[in-house]
């Protein structure tokens, strides 16, 4: 079960991205796909939510998401610049 605060910032953003026309797509990995699992909580979120990917190794981080292995080799996975 998600906190409810977590939810009213879900569906802002869900309501925020309807309004402007855009899709989401979630890039995680320490958060383990906490952020898609609250979007996706939201009913009707399918019109928005387009996909997402949870990159906990640094090899999935590369392959997936296009971080350049020289950017966590020089920053480490968790760092503002890998973020």
């Amino acid at each position: 079960m998600l906190a409810p605060d977590i939810l009213d910032a879900a569906k802002g953003l869900l309501d925020a991205c309807r309004a402007r026309g855009v899709l989401l797509a979630t890039a995680e990995s320490c958060t383990g796909g906490l952020i898609a699992a609250g979007l996706t909580a939201i009913a009707g979120s399918s019109d928005v939510v387009d996909r997402g990917f949870v990159t906990y190794s640094n090899e999935a981080k590369t392959d997936l998401v296009g971080v350049p292995p020289g950017l966590i080799a020089a920053h480490g996975a968790v760092s503002e610049a890998v973020a």
